[in-house]
């Protein structure tokens, strides 16, 4: 009996590999409301948390490229801007140049102007000096001379008419000498 107590309980001892078919059909069938569960509960929220993420994302990328177009124009306009303000500097500096130059030339027309005035009224002061001088010179010399043909004539030459007349004739003389000599 030992014997054969020892093969019924070899016999009855389940397998340790392979579970009893009551706990193979619990098992599916937890298994199975587990599976309805997550698709009835879990997976909708999974998605709506991936559709939100994805609409973040594609929103992000929307303002994203938004912003990007944004920059693009506001850079665009700043490149025109800054193009504007370069030619209209060039413009001013062009500008003031043609001013200076301008300017410079009116300058220079004011110089000549007033050295050409100068000039002239140097040639005014020389000519009023000289007419002065040959004047203060023709006097000098008809009393000089007056003095001289009265020391030589023995005669007193008063009369100014005839002191006139003896001047500018002596002086004449001098004019026709020095003009032959000079030739």
């Amino acid at each position: 009996m030992v014997k054969t107590q020892i093969v019924l309980a070899a016999e009855e001892a389940p397998n340790p590999v392979l579970p009893h078919l009551s706990e193979l059909i619990l098992g599916l069938v937890a298994f199975l409301i587990l599976l309805w569960l997550l698709k009835k509960y879990a997976v909708p929220r999974f998605e709506k948390m991936y559709e939100e993420r994805t609409a973040a994302i594609e929103g992000g990328i929307a303002k994203a490229e938004k912003a990007q177009a944004e920059a693009e124009e506001a850079l665009a306009k700043y490149q025109a801007q800054l193009k504007d303000a370069y030619s209209e500097a060039a413009k001013i500096r062009d500008d003031a140049r043609l001013e200076a130059e301008r300017i410079k030339e009116e300058l220079r027309a004011e110089a000549q102007d007033e050295a050409a005035r100068i000039i002239a009224q140097g040639h005014a002061a020389l000519q009023a000096q000289k007419a002065q001088i040959v004047t203060e010179l023709r006097n000098e010399l008809g009393r000089n001379s007056i003095e001289l043909a009265s020391r030589i004539v023995g005669e007193h030459l008063e009369d100014e008419v005839r002191r006139r007349g003896t001047v500018d004739r002596f002086l004449a003389e001098l004019g026709s000498a020095g003009n032959g000599a000079g030739k």
